[in-house]
């Protein structure tokens, strides 16, 4: 049977697993450093498969040895953001946490596709790439799927209809440079721009932009995890089932869209084995030009952690 592990038994990761779990589509193994959370989480999980009808094989350990022949890492393992903690702080603790998981990664799951949570979530995809080796097709980043449902969430929330029927796309680096595509935003076909207003959309916009932020302060002393979790889940089956799906995700950028040398969000195609491609759909001038200021973004994280080390 395939295997997923997923490091980090918080509150983004247990759901992941939680949601795999319930999708019996693989064996997924929990993984976090406190002795006994993940192996608690996990048990909790096994119990809840005779109520709600699964029975997928459920684990959880401390040691990273435990992702040994995985098909797939989830990462969601870091710190977060606290008070008084500048993003250079944050950046340099999470970059040696998916660093060191990474290592382990690439010595005991060599072939797996590595999905990365953690923030800054594009600057690293960047450590796991460099510290797996591993080529661009198995290391992706999941936010512009969990940006895209949010800017979706909002524009029900407004039109008050049912938000399936709503498809939305945000680009760029995850975070307040995100690019939030209203060319591409829909509800079963049909423009928002022909049932919203342009001050409700540019509203929305805003409020996807800030999304994470909100949640933050309603929760105090937590940030989002049902629908992060979700997101990464639904890219995890596409990969082990090959059910492909069209989604942007945080890659490697090697001149799509006039950028290289960094990741961030693109339209792509996710199915068996990670990223199958990279769509290079037709832009006007003010997402192009703010996509690649997202980039520019990013690669400053990047290079602000290689002046480091």
């Amino acid at each position: 049977m395939r295997k997923v592990s997923v490091i980090g038994a918080g509150n983004v990761g247990s759901t992941v697993a939680n949601e795999l779990a319930r999708r019996e589509i693989a064996q997924v193994c929990l993984v976090d450093v406190v002795e006994g959370f993940a192996q608690g989480k996990a048990l909790d999980m096994a119990q809840a498969g005779p109520i709600l009808g699964y029975g997928a094989l459920l684990s959880g350990d401390q040691s990273l040895d435990a992702v040994r022949e995985s098909d797939v890492v989830v990462i969601t393992a870091g710190a977060r953001r606290k008070p008084g903690m500048s993003r250079a702080e944050l950046l340099s603790i999470n970059a040696g946490v998916v660093a060191g998981i990474c290592r382990d990664v690439k010595k005991h799951a060599p072939a797996a596709v590595v999905i990365v949570v953690t923030n800054p979530l594009d600057v690293m995809c960047y450590v796991a790439k460099k510290s797996t080796g591993f080529p661009r097709d198995r290391v992706l980043g999941m936010a512009g799927m969990l940006d895209s449902a949010r800017m979706a969430a909002f524009v029900a929330m407004e039109l008050g209809i049912s938000p399936v029927d709503v498809r939305a796309m945000v680009l760029g680096g995850h975070g307040e440079s995100m690019v939030p595509v209203v060319d591409f935003a829909s509800v079963n076909g049909v423009p928002i721009r022909q049932l919203l207003s342009e001050e409700k959309i540019e509203a929305i916009v805003e409020r996807t932009r800030k999304g994470g932020g909100e949640i933050v302060s309603l929760l105090q002393t937590l940030s989002a995890f049902y629908a992060p979790g979700a997101g990464a889940a639904r890219m995890v089956e596409a990969v082990l089932t090959g059910r492909s799906i069209l989604v942007p995700a945080s890659v490697w950028a090697t001149g799509e869209y006039g950028i290289k040398d960094t990741f961030v969000g693109l339209p792509v195609i996710v199915g068996e084995g990670g990223l199958k491609k990279v769509l290079e759909l037709d832009l006007d001038e003010a997402a192009l030009k703010g996509l690649k200021s997202s980039a520019d973004s990013v690669r400053a994280g990047i290079d602000a952690l290689s002046s480091e080390g």
